[in-house]
């Protein structure tokens, strides 16, 4: 699996919803952009409790889904912008369905690893809802289960818009994003997927021990 970087994307935390903020707005950048075990050099996550960190270091949200949502949504400007989801890598022909929890890719000159799904948050549905009278984001991406996911950095390095990214180990097969997104974010999960998913070695640990926790 090898594809190519459309964009990088990075943002500062700025007032998003009355006396939040947020770092979603995501613009692409020009030039090489290091990539450090924290993520993206520079990048900021407003909340370090659920954004950002080791393990949700990266964010790649497919740009094939920008299709489905015009298709949902119509054509909206923000559906334009390579990081309208937050996301900091903008990337066609890899989603979920065919990536899995543990893969390592070589983005550039660094390794990544595929650690969990990007569970959807109420940024996401504020930012759309001020784009469309079209509420319900979180809901139709629970749905669809269109919803990216966060790489841990194994070797950092740097990368730019143009780079390929190329898958060059595949983790646990049987446990794509989709599935794992499914069980654990959906909250379908069978007593024996828990089972498995609380083993998972690089499955991110929190969401291992939420499925320890389930059992």
């Amino acid at each position: 699996m090898i594809a190519t970087i459309e964009a990088i994307c990075t943002g500062t935390a700025r007032p998003f919803n009355g006396a939040e903020t947020s770092a979603i707005m995501k613009q692409p950048r020009d030039g090489a952009i290091q990539i450090l075990e924290d993520g993206l050099a520079p990048d900021e996550q407003a909340n370090r409790k659920v954004h950002g960190g080791p393990e949700m270091a990266v964010h790649l949200y497919p740009l094939d889904h920008h299709d489905f949502w015009r298709g949902e949504l119509g054509a909206l400007d923000l559906l334009e912008r390579p990081g309208a989801f937050g996301s900091n890598l903008a990337v066609r022909g890899i989603a979920e369905a065919a990536v899995h929890i543990g893969d390592r890719f070589r983005v550039g000159s660094a390794i990544l690893e595929v650690s969990q799904p990007r569970k959807p948050c109420w940024k996401i549905e504020h930012r759309f809802a001020t784009e469309t009278e079209s509420r319900g984001m979180v809901a139709l991406i629970m749905r669809t289960g269109r919803c990216g996911w966060y790489f841990r950095v194994i070797e950092p390095g740097e990368a730019e818009a143009g780079d390929t990214i190329e898958r060059v180990e595949i983790g646990r097969e049987g446990w794509t994003v989709a599935r794992t997104f499914d069980a654990m974010i959906a909250g379908k999960a069978s007593r024996e997927e828990l089972r498995e998913l609380s083993g998972l070695p690089r499955l991110a640990p929190d969401l291992r021990q939420k499925a320890e926790a389930k059992l």
